[in-house]
């Protein structure tokens, strides 16, 4: 593997029962502090790709590796243990747990992965302040706007301080206002260093923060293209 490489995926396959491989034969990395984003039609793999690299699913054939650490072979135990402490994950529809406070919600992970409660509540707060919800601390998601509680959700994947945000359609069920603030957060973390890799139909959302664009057809990489910046533009 690539000293570079944070994720490598090798000659990967993922086939279900006697149906078409919903991955096939794909290879390809993601280097530390990239931020690739993966697009395709319904149905093309790319979310199936995404649990690949989530220890969620394991491939048919091939190897999946990520900070140095053979997914693919993990116990479902190694795996639970493996999304703690190196992958934070976001999803469409946040997945916060509502009779949870948003503080509770992201402190939850800490939690699990057993790290000291003092240390842990003093990142949550500076999470939250870093990410503008800090007045929402001790609220229940149900009382937060859409884009409010993919912030508590980012939080929440980035307590841990994990090597590898994986988000799933982050914007899928925002807004446009609440989209375009989440998209904003997620090319300033980028910004500041976070590797992100996510699935969307969201083209928008691939060319304001990804430094890289994954096509999937079929199963297939189709193409895979580098972001191009204007000169002088930030990234």
């Amino acid at each position: 593997m690539d000293d570079a490489a944070l994720i490598e995926l090798h000659q990967v396959t993922k086939t279900y029962q006697d149906g078409p491989s919903a991955v096939d034969e794909v290879s390809f990395s993601v280097r530390r502090g990239e931020a690739v984003a993966i697009l395709g039609p319904s149905g093309s793999g790319k979310s199936t790709l995404l649990n690949l690299v989530a220890g969620l699913d394991r491939p048919t054939r091939g190897t999946v590796t990520v900070d140095g650490l053979r997914v693919d072979g993990l116990s479902e135990a190694g795996a639970a243990k493996y999304r703690r402490a190196r992958i934070g994950m976001v999803f469409q529809f946040f997945n916060l747990l509502d009779d949870l406070t948003v503080l509770d919600n992201v402190l939850l992970p800490a939690q699990l992965a057993g790290l000291p409660r003092a240390l842990s509540r003093t990142r949550a707060h500076q999470l939250l302040e870093t990410l503008g919800i800090a007045e929402h601390a001790h609220a229940y998601p149900g009382r937060l706007s859409g884009g409010e509680r993919q912030r508590a959700a980012v939080a929440r994947a980035l307590i841990n301080r994990p090597a590898l945000l994986l988000a799933d359609e982050p914007t899928g069920a925002l807004d446009t206002a609440s989209g375009r603030e989440v998209r904003d957060l997620l090319t300033q973390l980028n910004q500041d260093g976070q590797t992100v890799l996510l699935v969307t139909h969201d083209l928008a959302l691939a060319q304001s923060c990804a430094t890289r664009t994954v096509r999937i057809v079929d199963g297939r990489i189709a193409s895979d293209t580098a972001a191009v910046v204007p000169e002088g533009a930030a990234r």
